[in-house]
């Protein structure tokens, strides 16, 4: 078994009809494995080139340049992150990894970053020529394709074209780049778990390492796809439609080619005050059962924040 790879490049017309097919695929993906490709989403080849050669620039920094832009220096979770600080498998090892996150780039002065400063407010980059516009560029193609492919899911569940985007005026999506250093016999890079918000796009470059558990509780690789993003059902969306849309877990091995391995998520995550309650026509289909109480979807990421991060742990007191 493989993961289906889509091209969502109808979804670019303005005719709903040309829609239709790929509205099917998405919907037979998200049902049965949670997990598919996407290709003809309009990135170019080079876009992701000069990201990639960013991360490389900022990985290879000395560690006391890095510690500049410490995350654990962040309120809002934004920075740098060195190796070891994510758990992400609580019963597992540390994550063998470093990470850079951004986001939405707020004043500390701007209303929402005074009412929600754990997720809102400023980004904190590294002193590197030309990688403030690069990656805040990459974030907003990123969400762009995003927002389609939500647009599609909500038309598949037979909602409002826009149920879901709707509610991405001042999301708390989250670009990430992880850099996974090369060890000496296979390792825990990224421990099994399921992504918090409502759906993942993951370019990875062709290291390999990721693996998806599939409905009989195997391990299936999901090889690198030049061209593609990889996307997956994160908690929020498997809430939102009642468990009709999976959200599976997921692993990455650490390189042992004498290469590191680099990828880089974006979680698809709306506003902070965003409600998330199981939608009608989802508790419908299944008859009444099921259902999840209602949460935001800020309060749903800062709770899944707490168990994953070890330095917000230790933390807790700062200011």
């Amino acid at each position: 078994m493989s993961l289906p790879i889509i091209d969502i490049s109808p979804l670019s017309s303005d005719n709903r009809e040309d829609w239709k097919p790929v509205i099917e695929q998405i919907d037979n993906a998200c049902r049965e494995l949670g997990f598919f490709y996407i290709t003809g989403h309009g990135i170019p080849p080079k876009q992701f080139d000069d990201i990639e050669s960013m991360a490389d620039t900022l990985f290879d920094l000395p560690i006391d340049k890095k510690q500049q832009i410490s995350i654990e220096h962040s309120n809002n979770h934004r920075g740098w992150g060195r190796l070891s600080a994510e758990k992400l498998d609580p019963l597992g090892e540390l994550d063998c990894k470093e990470s850079f996150d951004m986001a939405l780039d707020l004043s500390p002065h701007h209303s929402q970053v005074s009412r929600c400063p754990k997720l809102y407010g400023p980004n904190q980059y590294p002193d590197i020529h030309g990688f403030t516009q690069a990656v805040t560029q990459h974030y907003s193609l990123t969400l762009d394709v995003g927002l389609r492919v939500l647009k599609a899911m909500a038309l598949a569940l037979k909602e409002p074209e826009d149920r879901f985007t709707r509610h991405f005026n001042l999301p708390i999506s989250v670009l990430r780049m992880l850099h996974y250093p090369s060890q000496l016999e296979a390792s825990n890079g990224a421990g099994a778990h399921s992504d918090y918000g409502c759906i993942t796009l993951l370019y990875q470059d062709q290291s390999g390492g990721l693996q998806v558990l599939n409905k009989q509780d195997e391990w299936m690789d999901a090889p690198p796809v030049p061209g593609s993003f990889v996307v997956n059902i994160g908690d929020l969306m498997q809430r939102w439609t009642n468990d009709i849309y999976r959200s599976t877990k997921h692993r990455v091995t650490s390189p042992t080619s004498g290469r590191s391995r680099f990828s880089m998520p974006f979680f698809l995550e709306p506003d902070f005050d965003t409600p998330v309650t199981t939608l009608i026509g989802c508790l419908k289909e299944t008859n009444g059962v099921g259902g999840y109480p209602p949460i935001t979807a800020g309060d749903w990421i800062l709770s899944r924040f707490e168990d994953t991060y070890s330095y917000r742990q230790e933390g807790d007191d700062k200011s």
